[in-house]
């Protein structure tokens, strides 16, 4: 087994055990900072992989600013504290989905006949990719940020008290 070998399945198992932690954590700020350890595990598997840009985004974009947005808005909406439900009657379904799901991902990992030699990649200098982002790419960037602004704009009028007079 090689050094990258042993990072990427490194990387892997602690993009799994936060996304477990997401999933399992009853603290929602809990689950944030879950969240960002398997973001992050995923930016490791991108560096692995040789894949700058994309472990840059992944880190810029998906670990920093969408966990923020997610802790603005539950921080904004001030979402009461509820009762914990301890019993579900949908989670005999909800195992079932999940076992099935495990099921066929396992089938299709096994009956998958795996590539073993990979074609030489070929790398984009973060130059070119600059240019590319900055001129085709450069509207509908612009769309994102305007859509993210919209939704922070109405979840701060959704957060706001109400007058009273």
């Amino acid at each position: 087994m090689t050094a990258f070998q042993l990072l990427f399945y490194l990387m892997a198992f602690a993009s799994i055990v936060g996304g477990i932690g997401v999933v399992w954590s009853r603290n929602v700020v809990h689950s944030a900072l879950f969240l960002v350890l398997s973001l992050a595990a995923v930016a490791g598997i991108f560096l692995v992989l040789f894949a700058d840009f994309l472990a840059l985004v992944q880190i810029l974009i998906y670990g920093g600013a969408i966990t923020i947005l997610i802790l603005f808005a539950m921080m904004l909406t001030r979402v009461a504290d509820e009762a914990v439900v301890i019993d579900n009657p949908q989670k005999p379904w909800g195992i079932a989905a999940a076992a099935a799901f495990l099921g066929i991902t396992l089938y299709s990992i096994y009956n998958t006949p795996w590539n073993i030699s990979a074609p030489e990649i070929q790398r984009v200098p973060f130059k070119e990719l600059g240019s590319s982002l900055f001129t085709q790419w450069a509207i509908p960037f612009e769309v994102a940020s305007l859509v993210l602004l919209v939704g922070l704009i109405g979840a701060i009028i959704i957060a706001r008290p109400e007058d009273r007079e």
